[in-house]
């Protein structure tokens, strides 16, 4: 596909900034459905102001979570789930889970 630059305005400050084929191809390639919204001195001073961060996303050191040894109750094999299992309730490998997420 081939893309042309696109003149677009910002929703913050109101200046129009261009979206070039460039920026385009990368955002198509990345998977963004959406143009962006703020020029590019916009979106600097927000990504500054989270700390880097988008407020959407963790900062990428999230705590490793702790894993419980189980044995699924439909085939009976050996699995780890990211819950304390009990006794009373059934515990599914991802497999079965998977295929039958009526459980």
């Amino acid at each position: 596909m081939t893309y042309q630059d696109k003149e677009l305005s910002c929703k913050e400050c109101g200046v129009n900034f261009v979206f070039t084929s460039a920026e385009q191809e990368f955002y198509a390639e990345k998977g963004f459905q959406n143009d962006p919204s703020r020029c590019a001195d916009c979106r600097a001073a927000r990504k500054a102001r989270n700390g880097g961060n988008n407020s959407r996303q963790n900062s990428g050191f999230r705590q490793q979570r702790e894993m419980f040894d189980a044995v699924c109750s439909a085939c009976g094999v050996q699995t780890q789930v990211p819950f304390r299992p009990i006794e009373s309730k059934p515990v599914y490998c991802r497999d079965c889970f998977q295929a039958n997420k009526r459980f």
